[in-house]
């Protein structure tokens, strides 16, 4: 049983209109779709019926189908009675096309199963423009003629669309070619180069096609959605939302993780939807969210103000708000610390990390080459400057995200530092005119070759060589993993392997850290901060298993990276920074110069990277002051991951 729905039990569903399966994480809540898929086609196969399968693409669907693919090949599955159509497709755009739905299915999914090849329908990117709305004809009928969806798989857009039935969509709609929203687009730009190159239009099922299926799954993972999520179960069904028009559907269930149904109020206002178990997590939770939202300090609320909020259930069993007020008051200062490795020599019980040993081992691991400065460069500073032993260790050589520009600028610089230096050798001349040939060349989201690939990555090592250098951290200290899952030369990755996970384990028990900090911002819309995560996760827990005795005493702490912030009631270590500090900050950002002004696959934010950074991190301080702590230039923040 999902994990969150077992905690939950004793206020299930009271506002939600749609069933909602809560699990830990999106590869369980992935895991538990593909058998239900496994299930329906094993029936329809025991029956002698077609099993028909809407199919859905993008980030969300592609554990499910790496499961039904494992069943395949290692449970004996059967794809041969079944037959599919797909949701939707890009327009225009060629099947060949890195980012089409067509080369998606058949990565994913077709390539490795037993499915007849005239059993996949994918509406077409490639018909001419007049042809579209016959083609789109012909697709409803090809359903109809199959007996219709026997089960339909649909993941939700941020903006509550689903399929490409963008809001506005009519509840009658079936299948067509439509104008995607500019949220839409920029939420799909990280598969592109740049937003000018997603597609502005795409042919997709209307809503009505879908209400059709007799079974619904809709899958929702992170973040990102949880907003979209809580509009579609538990706000009134609206064409503006058009997810929501699910809930009219006699056989619909939401399959989501925790992140995703963090905004639903059986989560977020556990206290409005029945009994609760007061822990001091859930005060500090609710007191906070009731103190912003009422825009009040935490020591002056009021009774009256817990009544109407609805936490006169915790007045009752704490007595007042003045000694409630304290109570959160005190959780939050005491989140406060300039000492990220423990204040040496002192006994502070409240603190958030232990005094000794000291100095300290730190390892931080940083997904890209630019994650440690980005997300807690002052921390990083501060815990070089504490005395602390520090290393980083760079998982990924973030080659990808360095234009070409840059590789033959670089290049420029190494014939002209040969000529100067009088070495003779013509190799960097050789480069440099096979690469300004490649990329005169070079089409869009053609992959690079490995020298260029490799030249991008050396930019990035120089950068982060040089960003350590800024704070004090020598070479030695400096550890580049080159992660192999990322090292594809796409946007695509592969999924975490065993020599991630080895090359993870042989670093930590090389340097036997105190303190790991990695990145918990897995609204990363590339995947690569999860990746990462999990890459360190699954090698501190084998280390730990193991028995190695290091390991006891080593304490993991999770930041978040340039696409989110903690909210403030997560958050169990904040360090404050100066002025100047934030200062020192930008300009360790600015030394990765290739990230700076143009960055490739930046998502839906425009903003550059230090602006992100130091926004997030202003706001962070001006949210503990309006709760009425010390107000600080900016806040660094962290959450510990107990595993």
């Amino acid at each position: 049983m999902p994990k969150s729905q077992t905690a939950q039990q004793n206020y299930l569903d009271s506002l939600e209109k749609i069933d909602v399966k809560i699990y830990e994480n999106s590869n369980d809540g992935s895991i538990a779709i593909a058998r239900q898929i496994a299930e329906l086609i094993r029936a329809k196969q025991k029956a002698k019926q077609k099993c028909v399968l809407g199919l859905a693409t993008g980030s969300s669907p592609k554990t499910v189908y790496a499961e039904l693919v494992r069943m395949h090949k290692e449970e004996k599955l059967s794809f041969k009675n079944v037959v599919t159509f797909n949701l939707d497709e890009y327009y225009p755009i060629s099947r060949d096309a890195i980012q089409s739905y067509y080369r998606f299915m058949h990565t994913h999914l077709f390539a490795h199963v037993d499915i007849h090849p005239k059993n996949i329908h994918i509406p077409s990117g490639e018909v001419s423009k007049e042809a579209v709305k016959a083609a789109c004809a012909e697709y409803e009928k090809e359903i109809e003629k199959e007996g219709g969806i026997d089960l339909q798989i649909l993941g939700i857009g941020n903006n509550g669309h689903i399929g490409f039935n963008e809001p506005g969509s009519a509840v009658h709609s079936r299948t067509r070619l439509i104008n995607l929203d500019h949220s839409t687009r920029l939420a799909n730009s990280f598969e592109f180069a740049t937003i000018s190159d997603v597609p502005r239009m795409a042919i997709t099922m209307g809503i009505s096609t879908i209400l059709k299926s007799r079974k619904i799954i809709l899958m929702a993972w992170g973040v990102a959605k949880a907003k979209a999520v809580k509009a579609a179960v538990e706000d009134d069904e609206t064409e503006l939302v058009p997810a929501s028009l699910l809930q009219s559907h006699p056989d619909v269930q939401f399959v989501v993780d925790e992140l995703a149904a963090s905004e639903l109020t059986r989560l977020k206002s556990p206290w409005l939807t029945g009994d609760v178990e007061w822990t001091p997590k859930l005060i500090k939770k609710a007191v906070v969210n009731m103190a912003l939202g009422l825009k009040k300090p935490v020591l002056s609320l009021t009774n009256e103000d817990y009544n109407e909020y609805g936490l006169s259930d915790l007045l009752v069993e704490k007595g007042n708000a003045y000694e409630i007020n304290l109570e959160v008051y005190y959780m939050l200062r005491d989140s406060i610390t300039g000492w990220p490795g423990g204040k040496p020599n002192a006994v502070i019980p409240a603190h958030p990390e232990r005094s000794e040993p000291y100095p300290k081992r730190v390892l931080i691991f940083s997904p890209h080459p630019d994650d440690d400065i980005i997300s807690m460069g002052g921390t990083f500073q501060r815990l070089h400057d504490q005395g602390h032993d520090v290393h980083v260790g760079y998982q990924t050589s973030g080659n990808i995200a360095v234009t070409d520009e840059f590789v033959t600028r670089f290049l420029d610089f190494a014939v002209g530092f040969n000529e100067i230096a009088k070495i003779g050798s013509d190799k960097p001349e050789k480069i440099l005119a096979q690469t300004r040939k490649y990329v005169a060349g070079k089409k869009p989201n053609q992959v690079d070759t490995p020298t260029i690939r490799e030249i991008k990555g050396l930019i990035r090592r120089g950068e982060a060589s040089a960003t350590c250098r800024y704070v004090g951290i020598p070479d030695s200290n400096i550890h580049f993993m080159n992660l192999p899952f990322y090292e594809t030369g796409t946007i695509e990755k592969k999924p975490l392997g065993e020599k991630d996970i080895k090359i993870t384990m042989e670093l930590l028990r090389r340097i036997k850290p105190h303190q790991v900090f990695c990145a918990g911002d897995f609204a990363d819309p590339h995947g690569t901060h999860l990746v990462c995560f999990n890459a360190v996760l699954t090698a501190l827990q084998r280390i730990k298993a193991a028995g190695d005795e290091w390991v006891k005493d080593c304490w993991l702490w999770l930041y978040k990276g340039a696409w989110q912030e903690w909210n403030i009631e997560e958050i169990e270590m904040a360090i404050p920074m100066s002025p100047e500090q934030v200062l020192k900050k930008r300009f360790g950002i600015f030394i990765h110069q290739s990230q700076k002004d143009m960055v490739p696959f930046q998502g839906s934010d425009n903003r550059e990277f230090w602006q992100r950074a130091e926004e997030r991190n202003a706001n962070t301080a001006a949210i503990y002051a309006d709760l009425g702590l010390t107000h600080y230039a900016a806040m660094e923040a962290f959450v510990r991951w107990h595993y």
